[in-house]
């Protein structure tokens, strides 16, 4: 295997993205080509396999998640329950498994395989777990959402509860293209939005009275495009199938990218506040989003990120590049708490990682990671450059979980 499947080198798909775009870091795309380029082939068997020589010591009973998490009173990171203990995100997007299936794949006939990966998630050290839940899955048409879908989730704030997990909720995912239905795709900009507020009130209708909801993310990596895009082109940057970044208008016309990013968070924000005016709310931003002279993703934060209650960045530092990468960093700090909603050792070393998130901490108030459904141990038994780098990352998580809380 060679280093631009790992995103090091010229050839990384981190280099630029369909649709006239190039981002500094959307590597979401980068971790799809990880998985489906150099991991080991898929076992006949969709159901994760059982493993009895796990070593993983779950730490004492699960704690549920009864406190609910909230701003810290400066406004740089966060505090959870009366006590207002300091509350610092760490844990997992669990976007898919390690066969490339994402969660609402799986997630009723396996819901045992959920289970499982929660409590190796708690096990690992997590606190927060990061779910996208898929538009196509939640929307039956553009005012109609889907009530077993919506059952479902209801299910996994149970099962977060019941682990001590809180979750990020990420919504509006488009990540297949093929599964996105045709009649959203023909929306024009206002229905669409309108659509998607949709999904969102039923998703805080759902969500509204568990504290085991961290946050809301109106969507992931969107992008307001800086010229006319075809009719339904809404999806860039495909990578092996999946599509991370989706743009909300294709005709930004003579108006300012930032005006149209930030009606249309305030747009979606005022959907939620209309069911649930407690859990925070916030937005999944590219690293390119802060204004330079080099076109970036139109989400400029110090414009958009008024009505959201922290601001999330997708950060992953590169070889050789760690006071540039906390540069960008600094970027986000609009007087609202930052998490670094995806980070991953994929451009650098783990060591690299260890040491750009200890010098990020007086700028993030969290770090979200990855886990796709393989422990450490079961890692170490696959034989491949994917599997050793993921292991080495779990490794790093654990190590770093007693001080991020």
């Amino acid at each position: 295997m060679n280093n631009s499947c790992l995103g090091w080198g010229a050839a990384s798909p981190r280099a630029r993205l369909a649709g006239g775009f190039a981002p500094a870091a959307a590597a979401g795309l980068c971790l799809v080509a990880l998985a489906a380029g150099c991991a080991r082939p898929l076992p006949d068997s969709t159901v994760k396999p059982a493993s009895p020589a796990r070593t993983l010591a779950p730490p004492g009973p699960p704690r549920p998640a009864r406190d609910w998490v909230r701003i810290s009173a400066d406004s740089r990171g966060f505090v959870a329950g009366r006590a207002e203990k300091p509350f610092v995100p760490w844990g997992f997007n669990y976007d898919r498994d390690y066969q490339m299936r994402l969660l609402e794949d799986y997630w009723e006939a396996e819901w045992d395989t959920v289970t499982q990966d929660f409590r190796e998630m708690k096990a690992l050290g997590a606190n927060v777990v990061r779910l996208h839940l898929q538009f196509a899955k939640f929307m039956l048409g553009p005012d109609q959402p889907n009530p077993h879908a919506l059952r479902q989730l209801a299910r996994l704030l149970a099962l977060a509860e019941d682990t001590g997990l809180y979750l990020d909720l990420t919504g509006l995912a488009c990540y297949r293209k093929a599964e996105v239905p045709a009649w959203y795709d023909r929306l024009e900009e206002a229905d669409r939005w309108r659509a998607q507020a949709r999904f969102w009130e039923a998703i805080a209708r759902t969500c509204r009275r568990s504290p085991a909801v961290f946050c809301y993310n109106l969507m992931n990596e969107p992008v307001v495009p800086g010229s006319p895009r075809k009719p339904g082109d809404w999806l860039l940057g495909e990578l092996a199938g999946f599509h991370y970044v989706q743009a909300i208008t294709l005709r930004p016309g003579d108006r300012a990218r930032p005006e149209i990013a930030r009606a249309w968070v305030e747009q979606l924000t005022a959907a939620i506040r209309q069911h649930d005016r407690r859990h925070l709310i916030t937005l999944g931003f590219l690293p390119n989003s802060l204004e330079t002279p080099v076109s970036g993703s139109g989400f400029p934060p110090a414009k958009v990120a008024g009505s959201l209650d922290f601001v999330c960045v997708h950060l992953y530092p590169g070889r050789g590049r760690l006071e540039a990468d906390l540069e960008t960093l600094r970027g986000f700090d609009v007087g609202k708490p930052v998490v670094i909603e995806e980070i991953f050792p994929l451009s650098c070393s783990p060591g690299e990682l260890r040491e750009f998130i200890e010098k990020s901490r007086p700028h993030a108030a969290g770090w979200i990671g990855f886990y796709w459904g393989q422990t450490p141990e079961e890692l170490a038994r696959e034989k491949t450059v994917a599997a050793a780098l993921t292991g080495q990352w779990l490794e790093l998580f654990q190590a770093l979980a007693v001080g991020a809380r």
